[in-house]
């Protein structure tokens, strides 16, 4: 409604409500804006260089390049788990390969059955939607669902017999079995890798957060409405001005992923036993960063040494004794125990089939990559493209937790192809040399594509599209201009119906997730101030429930943002929202009184 007065004897004209700022701004500068590289770009990068290799490199040795499809599919496994500790990665390595070999056999047989591309782009639609679930529910991680659908796709669409099948799945699996042993060789030199980097993560973020809280009394006071940035794909829950709450919650997150990886790290060690200590401090510098009850002297300048010293290969820094710390500690043994037993995987399989049941808030999604998928692959074939694959798999790789960032992946997926088509054609030639050259570049173009993919997803592709092109070439030379014609026909048509389908198709369960989280919150707030309450509640008790709530905290914030992408649905609580969240983050801030684990350390206090 307008708040200008409406004049006496004039009809009342009710104006239409204000779509999302989401719709509002589709600037395209912040979704193709470069970031920081990632901390660990190296790792998938090397790894899929080391893991494809040695397969290119024996099947040129015996003159059958035209097998490396199969072999990639088992290679490029590498590229998954790389933020997980050695003892889950081990699990979600091998979960990985299993599925890409499965998704391949489904792919074969069907290509060996039929020749029908109708039959044939229902099929690849259908295996992208249940690939794009799966990954999702199981949280594995970057690149998701993407290289899956890559595989299976171009695999429908290449001539396959029965009789071929159990040969070229058993290449896959070969080399998927060795890209799972490059992932894990790392364990062998440096154990406690992944849990040092993300104890490091949490202690930068907790130094953010003590070096700048922000307004800690407005926040509390203040229950307006939040303000969003929909050209930013980030957090939007407050104002960009107050920069407290943000830096409050990603060092939450960054807490929260922390504990969740030492969890998840197997039986204790020293090393382990010192960055749980130092998880311990982190997480007492963001609870209360700022002045007030229960604040402490957090200093940032420590916090950040101690993350430096932790990312290093050196000794883990040891954190000053303080009181409460064994308690902590006994609490974390205890929470790892129950993970570890078989109640806690039950609990952990009834999570994930929660996930994927039929009202999961991934059902929208899928369902937009059913007919987006679908939708490209039919109008690619009805134009003649002799490889509509490659129009499913740009409209699959659309498909993000909400439809802002699916437009801006759309952006980037757009223009990395057509920057990458050109790539292409520039260096065909030199491919073209011998076929050693044609492997050198696949695998140069493999780690450009790995390393420049955390700058932004459209500088990633810029190499990806080219090595895609490129794996044609080992089943013989093609004309280039069929190729670049194609490929710019397939990314544009499929980039433009798969966005289509994402509009077409709400999702207005994401307001449903936020409400269910919000209950959640408000379960773990009340438990956790109940045990601050007990005076005969045990450290132990006390810890849990402070873990729970933050948490319940990551998941809603994660919620929050997720709907507040969404274009079309219902109004957002978002009064209820803001008012948990500052809830949720004042009842943090009240345990730390009771717990002091570092009240007498002499840099940092207790928060």
């Amino acid at each position: 409604m307008s708040d200008t007065p409406v004049r006496p004897g004039r009809p009342t004209v009710r104006k239409l409500p204000q779509l999302p700022s989401a719709v509002r701004s589709l600037a395209p500068a912040p979704a193709l804006r470069l970031s920081r590289p990632s901390d660990t770009w190296f790792k998938p990068a090397l790894s899929v260089v080391v893991a494809s290799a040695v397969p290119h490199l024996t099947l040129l040795a015996i003159g059958r390049l035209d097998l490396i499809v199969y072999t990639m599919a088992g290679s490029l496994c590498a590229l998954y788990g790389h933020g997980l500790p050695y003892a889950r990665r081990a699990r979600a390595v091998a979960g990985v390969v299993l599925g890409m070999a499965a998704g391949l056999a489904v792919s074969l047989v069907t290509a060996s059955l039929t020749g029908s591309t109708a039959v044939l782009i229902a099929v690849g639609a259908l295996l992208a939607a249940v690939q794009k679930v799966l990954c999702d529910a199981t949280r594995i991680g970057p690149p998701g669902h993407v290289i899956f659908t890559f595989v299976s796709s171009a695999a429908l669409f290449a001539p396959q017999h029965l009789g071929q099948i159990p040969g070229h799945l058993a290449l896959t699996l070969g080399a998927g079995a060795f890209a799972w042993l490059v992932a894990l060789a790392p364990a062998l030199v440096r154990r406690e890798g992944p849990e040092r980097r993300a104890v490091a993560r949490a202690l930068e973020a907790a130094a953010v957060c003590a070096a700048d809280p922000g307004p800690r009394n407005r926040d509390a006071a203040d229950p307006g409405p939040r303000n969003r940035d929909a050209a930013d794909p980030g957090p939007r829950h407050h104002n960009a001005a107050d920069p407290g709450p943000r830096h409050r919650h990603a060092a939450a997150a960054a807490v929260h992923a922390a504990w969740q990886c030492l969890l998840a790290s197997g039986r204790p060690t020293p090393v382990r036993r010192s960055l749980e200590r130092l998880v311990v401090h982190a997480e007492a510098a963001f609870v209360a960063p700022g002045p007030g009850p229960g604040a402490g002297a957090a200093d940032p300048e420590r916090l950040r040494a101690w993350a430096a010293r932790t990312r290093g290969r050196g000794p883990v820094p040891t954190p000053p004794p303080a009181p409460g710390t064994a308690a902590e500690l006994y609490g974390i043994d205890a929470e790892r125990a129950v993970v570890r037993a078989r109640e806690g995987r039950r609990a952990a399989r009834r999570a994930l089939l929660r996930r994927l049941g039929p009202g999961s808030p991934l059902l929208p999604v899928a369902v937009r990559t059913l007919i987006g998928c679908a939708l490209a692959g039919y109008l690619c074939a009805a134009l003649g493209v002799g490889r509509p694959y490659w129009a499913i798999v740009t409209a699959a790789s659309l498909y993000q937790a909400n439809l802002t960032l699916s437009w801006n992946r759309t952006l980037q997926r757009t223009l990395g192809n057509l920057l990458g088509v050109l790539v292409f054609a520039a260096v065909l030639p030199v491919s073209r040399i011998s076929p050693l050259a044609l492997v050198c570049c696949c695998l140069f173009f493999g780690f450009a594509a790995e390393a420049l993919i955390t700058r932004n997803y459209w500088l990633g592709s810029v190499a990806v599209t080219p090595m895609a092109l490129l794996v044609l070439e080992f089943g013989g030379a093609h004309p280039a201009g069929e190729l670049i014609g194609d490929r710019v026909l397939d990314t544009v048509l499929g980039a433009a119906t798969g966005f289509l389908a994402a509009t077409l198709v709400t999702n207005r369960r994401a307001t449903g997730r936020v409400e269910q989280a919000l209950d959640a919150t408000d379960r773990a707030r009340a438990a956790a101030e109940r045990t601050v309450a007990d005076p005969a509640a045990a450290p132990t008790e006390r810890d849990r429930a402070r873990r729970a709530l933050t948490a319940s905290l990551v998941e809603l914030r994660e919620a929050g943002d997720t709907a507040a992408g969404e274009w079309w649905q219902r109004a957002l609580p978002e009064q209820r929202l803001l008012a948990a969240e500052r809830a949720g983050h004042r009842t943090l801030a009240a345990t730390a009184p009771r717990r002091g684990p570092t009240a007498h350390a002499p840099s940092i206090g207790a928060e």
